[in-house]
């Protein structure tokens, strides 16, 4: 009987459990986690929510300066549902959230916002050193540090930017260095083959049957007579211009935004001091985008000017520039 009772009960212990799980499962989704949504939307957003890297172009409210600290915050709940957490600059999340604490020293929403987002915003600022947006990086960053100026993740970011920087700079000094050795290539190929061009002119002007002088003084029983002597050839040596300075094009924000990419083939003259001037644009795809980029580069190159015969002459020259992601 025992037994028997021990059997019974077990079905009915079972049932109270899943009662009380179902019971719990009910009371998370349907009280506990809209109560923790609404909270955080209140203090600017949920700290899970991925923070998206997409520069929106947003205009930023008129007389910021003006506002008083729920306006604030209202701006700053509004830039972090549409994931502007720390750009464009000027409307952004962190930038209102701080302009609060700037009225309200201590505000516990901004402060706990900005301390719920900083990781996902430290997230954002690297995505920018990686794509070598390296300006933006350093005002995210910047930007950063008013929030939390002894955040170790600053440590880390700013070391990161300091190594992409240093990447670019050897990237810029390997290309630079593979363009003279292929300038310097060309320049060994001309004149190699400047010299058998002369060689073949040479021997062309050579007669097909040579006779050796006392032949031609015994035949005419007169004495030997001298060989006229071979003209002089004149040659016009040349070289093109080499480049000494590379600056990298900055990629435009807009295309980042857009993740657009494209090329530019820019015109130019190097003058006789090796600097470059009336750069044009020539061809672009898509235009006008990546114009202005490509033009302010152009113009700080810096060339070994072209010579013709030893002095520094002017050069035309072109160049495509690809701008890729």
């Amino acid at each position: 009987m025992r037994a028997h009772a021990r059997g019974a009960a077990r079905p009915t212990l079972i049932a109270i459990i899943a009662i009380f799980v179902l019971l719990a499962v009910a009371s998370w989704f349907l009280i506990l986690q809209p109560h923790q949504e609404l909270v955080m939307q209140d203090a600017g957003g949920h700290p899970s929510t991925p923070v998206s890297t997409d520069k929106i172009a947003v205009p930023p409210p008129a007389n910021v300066e003006t506002m008083d600290l729920n306006q604030l915050l209202a701006e700053a709940r509004k830039a972090m549902n549409d994931h502007r957490v720390l750009a464009p600059a000027g409307n952004n999340a962190f930038e209102f959230y701080l302009k609060a604490l700037e009225k309200q020293p201590g505000n516990p929403v901004a402060s706990d916002a900005l301390r719920e987002t900083f990781p996902f915003a430290a997230s954002g600022a690297e995505q920018a050193i990686n794509s070598r947006d390296f300006n933006e990086a350093q005002r995210e960053i910047d930007l950063l540090a008013k929030a939390d100026p002894a955040n170790y993740t600053l440590t880390i970011l700013r070391s990161k930017l300091d190594a992409q920087r240093k990447l670019l700079d050897k990237e810029q000094q390997q290309a630079l260095d593979q363009q003279r050795q292929q300038q310097l290539a060309a320049e060994k190929a001309a004149a190699d083959k400047a010299a058998a061009e002369k060689l073949a002119a040479e021997q062309k002007a050579q007669p097909a049957e040579q006779k050796t002088q006392a032949e031609v003084a015994a035949a005419a029983n007169t004495p030997a007579a001298s060989a006229p002597s071979k003209p002089a050839v004149q040659q016009v040596v040349s070289t093109d211009p080499v480049m000494t300075k590379y600056v990298q094009p900055r990629f435009p924000t807009q295309a980042q935004r857009t993740r657009t990419q494209g090329w530019v083939v820019v015109g130019y003259t190097v003058d006789t001091d090796g600097n470059v001037s009336g750069a044009r644009v020539v061809d672009a795809q898509p235009r006008h985008l990546f114009d202005r980029e490509a033009i302010n580069a152009v113009e700080r190159w810096k060339y070994k000017p072209a010579t013709r015969d030893g002095t520094p002459v002017e050069a035309k020259l072109q160049r495509k520039i690809e701008f890729k992601l």
